[in-house]
């Protein structure tokens, strides 16, 4: 007959009925199955879906539905076989995740992202900052990325808790009454009289599947304003604010005005790039020093700035 154990992980198996709080009216049905429904994989949230096994208000619904407040939800009960992926092996990092919290209460989470660490999974990684910090916040509802910064970037970046603050930033976004501040180490003297570079980028993805970006002029408009922090023999600090907020902006127009970033992998001049290796530079040296917006909760201007790490600090001391 055998009886299996059930696993720790697993989801619930009775039918359950769940009603829509108002702060999750506009999400689609298959990301609130996706939280709802935690280690199940996609396809069979698909699958429940496209069976009519989820009924909203007792009819059936399309993954794109989007969830009206006190809508309710039928939730059929699912059986995980494995237990829920957890990152299990990144255990340590999802805890050394906590170090990096600058600010948190109800509505935002502002962290310092390490370098190196994508904001979310796919193309290959299982997991990232988000994913990290839902593992870190298991009772969190509600826990989406507000922007994104690349990978080798270090710095202040923004989550919503809720919907109603993520839609509230992302207006913010829009409007530009979000002020986002980054520290640059470029090669050269950057130029005095030098306070913007506006061209126009133009997204590419090469056979290999990895995304470059290039000025063009059938790209999209962006502008990115800079300032003079510090001068070097040979480099410059600068404070750079995207004005637009395109993939690889800042990089790309560094690079459009002659003076590209140290340790830029894509974008980057391979003798200074040497050159800043020998100070003891290892990675891209642009860090989202400072974000300002206004709380989604108070509508109070509030600022937040993420020290610099040791390895662009002793860069900085080492010039």
């Amino acid at each position: 007959m055998g009886y299996t154990w059930p696993m720790k992980e697993e989801a619930p198996i009775k039918v359950r009925f769940v009603t829509v709080d108002a702060d999750l009216a506009g999400q689609r049905i298959d990301n609130f199955l996706r939280t709802q429904l935690k280690g199940v994989p996609k396809s069979m949230i698909y699958r429940i879906l496209r069976k009519g096994e989820v009924r909203v208000n007792k009819g059936r619904v399309k993954p794109e539905y989007k969830l009206q407040a006190d809508d309710i939800v039928r939730i059929p009960p699912v059986r995980v076989s494995e237990g829920a992926p957890a990152p299990s092996p990144k255990l340590d990092k999802i805890a050394a995740l906590e170090s990096h919290i600058l600010f948190e209460d109800d509505r935002i989470l502002v962290m310092n992202k390490p370098s190196g660490m994508a904001v979310h999974g796919g193309s290959g990684l299982s997991f990232g900052l988000i994913e990290g910090l839902r593992a870190l916040r298991p009772d969190a509802k509600f826990m989406e990325l507000v922007h994104r910064l690349d990978r080798d970037t270090s710095g202040c970046i923004l989550i919503a808790k809720k919907r109603s603050a993520l839609r509230h930033m992302h207006e913010q976004l829009r409007t530009g009454k979000m002020d986002k501040r980054y520290n640059a180490l470029v090669s050269g003297e950057w130029p005095k009289n030098r306070f913007k570079v506006k061209a126009p980028l133009r997204k590419n993805v090469l056979q290999s599947g990895e995304r470059m970006v290039s000025v063009s002029d059938d790209g999209k408009p962006s502008e990115t304003r800079y300032r003079i922090l510090e001068e070097y023999a040979g480099a410059t600090l600068v404070e750079a604010s995207p004005i637009t907020g395109r993939t690889h902006q800042i990089r790309v127009h560094c690079l459009h005005a002659g003076h590209p970033i140290a340790c830029d992998p894509k974008y980057g001049d391979a003798d200074f790039d040497a050159s800043m290796r020998q100070k003891g530079l290892n990675r891209l040296f642009l860090h989202a020093r400072s974000i300002s917006l206004l709380h989604p909760a108070t509508e109070e201007r509030v600022t937040f700035s993420a020290p610099l790490d040791p390895t662009l600090s002793n860069t900085l001391k080492a010039l």
